[in-house]
């Protein structure tokens, strides 16, 4: 019985209706247009600072999605270095975090090279530097074996597990991947679409033990680039799917067990595409506030310890900032902490927030909404 598209006798002979999502492509394009028309107009130092921001992002969420969480701190100081930037507060990185900027930054700084399969391999292999995903030793750079039976996705508990998609076999992956490879840098057509039909494809195929969702969305993020015509990525898809996991996880199972018409998988992901560009707006909210701050205290009296704490405000602080989070990541003593928190109430820089006692935290005067 047939249960998947990878199974049915046209695959992968995708169609789709495109009178269902013509204005959906229309708007997204046209606020791919007005974005990038907006930072051009922001100058050039502001203009890499939201790069920082949204490849921060990027990163991060792409990882959340598999339940991984990196440190903020180690995503960003990594990318900063990438990029010859100098940001103060830079931290040493763990060799998984640089593997996966490392991905996403090939990805999208050289969009326009071509995919090959040797550089699916490196993505991969930077992925899973220590060759394993916790205890587990998998098969890194090359494509999947099923050693131990079929690659399938399942939920529930034992006994009574839900298959919510089964890959095909191990096999069949060079033959698929080759076949993918040859569409993904031969194809012309509207590359936001493509970007869909890549995300799907690519996911379905399934090719590699482990890292598969993580580096579909890179080539996601590969192909938005192309169609921007620039490798400077200023929206974050990854964090708009990390905020509809839910239902990304819901229309890919849909997809994956119907037949290979992709019109509902289309006009989901231009919703998700508009709604991450919208989400742009916070972004450049925070690269000119942030700007606009340091220009105002200029002759400020702030010390080290200040600036980097203000800063990570500034960056997107997790969670209630306090005297003894101040401290810890400040390397100071609580005295010291305390200090330096009520030297910059006194300046008007930072107010408490409402709870008091023994749970008092502190926040930066006029910061925008979402940021802390």
């Amino acid at each position: 019985m047939r249960t998947f598209i990878h199974q049915m006798d046209n695959w992968p002979e995708f169609t789709w209706n495109s009178s269902d999502f013509l204005d959906l492509l229309s708007e997204a394009r046209n606020l791919q247009g007005r974005l990038f028309g907006k930072m051009e107009r922001l100058g050039f130092d502001l203009r890499k600072e939201a790069l920082l921001h949204t490849l921060t992002l990027d990163v991060l969420k792409s990882s959340e999605i598999e339940g991984e969480f990196l440190n903020p701190d180690q995503v960003r100081s990594s990318i900063a270095r990438r990029l010859g930037m100098e940001i103060s507060g830079a931290v040493e990185s763990d060799r998984n975090v640089e593997g996966v900027v490392e991905m996403m930054l090939d990805a999208t700084q050289k969009c326009f090279d071509p995919l090959t399969a040797d550089r699916l391999f490196d993505w991969h292999a930077a992925l899973f530097p220590t060759g394993r995903v916790g205890m587990y030793k998998i098969t890194v750079a090359d494509w999947r074996k099923d050693t131990t039976g079929p690659m399938q996705v399942v939920s529930g508990a034992m006994g009574k597990e839900k298959v919510h998609f089964e890959a095909p076999d191990s096999n069949l992956v060079e033959k698929e991947m080759t076949r993918f490879l040859e569409w993904f840098n031969t194809r012309k057509m509207d590359l936001v679409i493509k970007a869909a039909l890549a995300h799907v494809w690519f996911v379905t195929i399934h090719p590699f033990e482990d890292g598969n969702g993580r580096i579909a969305r890179a080539l996601t993020d590969m192909l938005l680039a192309q169609s921007d015509k620039s490798n400077q990525r200023f929206y974050s898809m990854s964090a708009q799917i990390r905020l509809e996991r839910k239902q990304y996880y819901e229309i890919l199972e849909k997809t994956q067990k119907g037949n290979l018409d992709l019109t509902e998988w289309i006009v989901w992901f231009l919703n998700c595409l508009i709604n991450a560009l919208k989400a742009t707006d916070s972004i450049l909210t925070s690269v000119l506030f942030k700007a606009d701050f340091w220009q105002r205290h200029i002759d400020t009296a702030i010390n080290e310890r200040q600036r980097k704490l203000l800063n990570k405000l500034m960056d997107g602080f997790d969670g209630k900032l306090t005297s003894s989070k101040w401290a810890k990541i400040a390397k100071c003593s609580k005295d010291s902490a305390v200090r330096d928190i009520n030297d910059l109430i006194d300046k008007g820089i930072l107010q408490k927030e409402a709870a008091g006692g023994r749970s008092t935290s502190y926040g930066l005067i006029g910061m925008p909404a979402g940021n802390n």
